[in-house]
């Protein structure tokens, strides 16, 4: 089936057409509707991991919590030997060859990991860090720096953000500078996720002077090269067990060859690896968000007060009801990425809307449910109260709600720089 339907603005007589929700000036395009369903072979790989997890992971996720950390390496080598860090990699370099919607179930799957910071660190490791280098680094990159990641032998990280400027990416000061046959890095990296376990990093840095997305390229920077320092692990709100680390760059000297691509296309491979990211980072945060209205559910209906359960009340299950409601429409959204990013659509419009949707009802929903769970949802020793602060990073990290909204502003041409 197809649909499409124009609406005209008679003041300006400009035509519009609206395209899954977006308005698009001077262009008629129609929107092929798709149905993902997750299969058999999803729902053997997400038991499968599952098992995994509960086993290997969780029974050690209160001693990470409390430490603040957790050993990337150990838990890594355990994924990679099990093929899940390389769910929809190259077969030749290790991994499954498949396509990102088992990824995604991954994704969904990691979740149900009784601390965010580890799943978070598992989606840099595999989904973040290293798309770039798969779709755009030679043999000898992908031999050097992606077969160990997938195997889990070597932990990576992703520098993009800086001190000076998260989202805004444009605007980055580190550089990158040719000498001889050696490129020599200079600058900072800031919330790198990883970063103070990493041995290698994927590096967005200047390597020329002029037009700001056309002056990156990107790098494979092995993380004990002289002049890479940890400068700090930061301590957050949320997320504890995730190293987050301001990486500083020194007169680093790395071989030529390590440029990732074309010079000078940095920016432009940085922008597309973030739709992945943004798939990633809502899979993850719709399964969190279908395990804190299942644990809440499970807790109201059980805790009595004034003769009832507290999900008798009338309020209680209304407010549930709608948080479903919203987050069944959030999850066909999600479906509808998956779809059009495997039919090889530019899903940019719909996946800034999936992160924003998602991050935004992820703390109206932890919000709600922790205050159903009363003064048990204000300690540490329920699994909601963590979602509450683990998820408040959803509408910053990967991009801010600000951003996206920029973004989308631009596609429905309504931003002021468009006009």
């Amino acid at each position: 089936f197809q649909h499409y339907y124009i609406t005209n603005n008679l003041s300006s007589g400009i035509a519009m057409i609206r395209r899954g929700g977006i308005c698009l000036r001077n262009s008629i395009k129609l929107h092929q509707i798709r149905n993902f369903t997750p299969t058999a072979e999803h729902e053997a790989l997400r038991e499968n991991l599952l098992k995994l997890i509960e086993k290997e992971i969780n029974p050690h996720c209160a001693k990470w919590e409390e430490q603040k950390s957790f050993p990337a390496h150990e838990v890594f080598k355990i994924l990679g030997d099990a093929g899940y860090l390389g769910i929809s990699k190259p077969v030749e370099y290790g991994g499954m060859g498949l396509d990102i919607s088992y990824e995604a179930v991954a994704a969904e799957t990691y979740a149900y990991i009784n601390s965010g910071g580890v799943g978070m660190g598992i989606g840099i490791q595999c989904d973040i860090a290293t798309p770039v280098l798969v779709k755009h680094g030679t043999k000898k990159l992908k031999e050097l720096f992606l077969r160990p990641t997938i195997s889990g032998e070597k932990v990576a990280c992703l520098g993009v953000s800086e001190v000076g400027g998260g989202s805004d990416v444009a605007s980055l000061k580190t550089t990158a500078r040719r000498d001889g046959d050696d490129w020599v890095i200079n600058g900072g990296k800031m919330w790198t996720t990883n970063g103070a376990q990493a041995d290698w990093m994927c590096l967005l840095a200047n390597t020329s002077k002029g037009d700001h997305h056309r002056n990156k390229s990107q790098f494979c920077v092995p993380m004990d090269t002289p002049g890479v320092a940890v400068h700090r692990v930061i301590d957050k709100m949320g997320m504890h067990t995730s190293d987050t680390a301001e990486i500083t760059f020194d007169n680093v000297r790395i071989p030529h060859d390590h440029i990732i691509g074309e010079e000078g296309k940095g920016f432009t491979y940085q922008m597309q690896t973030f739709q992945n990211e943004r798939i990633y980072i809502a899979a993850g945060t719709i399964a969190a968000m279908d395990r804190c209205m299942a644990e809440t559910i499970e807790y109201t209906s059980q805790r009595q007060a004034f003769g009832k359960s507290i999900l008798d009340n009338q309020y209680v299950h209304y407010k549930l009801a709608e948080f479903q409601t919203e987050l069944e429409c959030v999850r066909a959204l999600y479906y509808k990425c998956i779809d059009d990013y495997i039919a090889g659509e530019d899903i940019t419009p719909l996946a800034t809307m999936l992160k924003l949707k998602s991050a935004r009802l992820a703390r109206q929903l932890t919000d709600g449910c922790l205050q159903f769970w009363g003064g048990m949802g204000y300690t540490d020793d329920v699994l909601v109260s963590k979602m509450f602060r683990d998820l408040r990073l959803m509408s910053i990290g990967g991009g801010a709600d600000e951003v996206m909204l920029s973004i989308l502003c631009k596609f429905m041409g309504t931003s002021p720089d468009m006009r």
